[in-house]
């Protein structure tokens, strides 16, 4: 893979992303919307790794910045390889919320971005016939909490079904659904974690390791490490009363922390 374009780039596991293609002579588009820390983090990675890195300005809860991505997704100069759906953030408003705003923005950067993107990505990488696509969604999509677990069991449906659609095309779609990660994701959102035992956490860059071995491997859905996976696979046996507890459990707990 000659070139990755990641979304949210600049830190946490889009930082991580990036630094692990840089190590293997990757070049990069990187996509955040400060412009200052996109500048900062393509001349570190220029003169860490010595690569090519391109950077887009670019807010994905606004349409016009969407499309200059996906425009770039579909140039044949400099072609992508790897696309990395990463932006995201914590949507924390209430779903009795009457102001939607909040909701909103998590749609545009987290389901339409994705969806804009992945199409775009999709139609020219089955062209050149080959290609990754990582969605990265999280292992909250398997439990009931707020919004933001609704829109990552979207992220988690779409790119599977985005996989069958490109089925045969040499193009490779994975959705990354880590668990509790090591970056400043939790900070921005007012969540401490302090109550999170210290085992579940990951750090990013064990994460990203993991999984590009998985979609080197052609799966269609990555969770990194055992203990994870393992917490998946009860959360997705365990009826859905019990689900719904334990959700309320984990909200309460973290209304707790802030």
């Amino acid at each position: 893979m000659h070139r990755a374009l990641i979304t949210g780039g600049t830190a946490g596991i889009g930082a991580a992303f990036a630094h692990a293609f840089a190590g293997r002579g990757t070049a990069l588009v990187l996509v955040a919307r400060d412009a200052d820390r996109l500048a900062e983090a393509a001349a570190q990675l220029r003169a860490e790794f010595g690569v090519e890195v391109e950077t887009l300005v670019a807010d994905l809860s606004d349409r016009d910045a969407q499309q200059r991505v996906a425009d770039r997704l579909e140039a044949s100069a400099d072609p992508v390889d790897v696309l990395i759906n990463n932006a995201g953030f914590s949507v924390k408003a209430s779903l009795l919320d009457p102001d939607l705003s909040q909701h909103d923005r998590g749609f545009e950067v987290m389901i339409r971005a994705v969806l804009k993107l992945g199409g775009a990505a999709g139609r020219a990488m089955s062209e050149r016939g080959e290609g990754w696509i990582i969605n990265v969604g999280s292992v909250s999509a398997l439990v009931t909490q707020n919004n933001y677990s609704s829109i990552k069991a979207w992220v988690g449906n779409y790119s599977e079904s985005l996989g069958v659609q490109l089925a045969g095309t040499g193009v490779q779609v994975t959705a990354l659904m880590p668990g509790w990660v090591r970056t400043e994701f939790h900070r921005r959102a007012g969540i401490k974690g302090s109550s999170i035992p210290g085992p579940l956490w990951l750090e990013p860059e064990q994460l990203v390791e993991e999984c590009l071995r998985d979609v080197a491997r052609g799966k269609p859905v990555s969770i990194p490490s055992t203990r994870w996976k393992l917490i998946a696979a009860v959360l997705r046996a365990m009826p859905r009363g019990l689900v719904a507890r334990l959700s309320a459990l984990i909200s309460h707990r973290r209304n707790r922390e802030k």
